[in-house]
């Protein structure tokens, strides 16, 4: 168990950032899965902007490698393209 105060708070503080990091992350899971799922052109070009921002807010706070979010980003716009 932690022996100063610093680290007791930094513990709790971590567990607060890991919850939150979580549901960012799964909420963009989720939200790219609906768009894959999509097969209608103009939905999923609505769609594509919203996931985009969402990638890259989880890429500039270091949830997600920025190499992953762009990859994935990369992926989604070919998909779309294709519809």
């Amino acid at each position: 168990m932690a022996n100063h105060k610093s680290a007791i708070k930094r513990i709790r503080s971590n567990a607060a950032k890991r919850l939150r990091n979580r549901y960012q992350a799964k909420t963009t899971r989720t939200a790219i899965k609906n768009l894959r799922k999509t097969s209608d052109k103009a939905a999923a070009a609505e769609a594509l902007p919203k996931v985009f921002s969402m990638l890259d807010k989880l890429a500039k706070r270091n949830v997600i490698h920025r190499n992953k979010a762009a990859n994935q980003k990369s992926k989604l716009a070919r998909l779309v393209g294709k519809l």
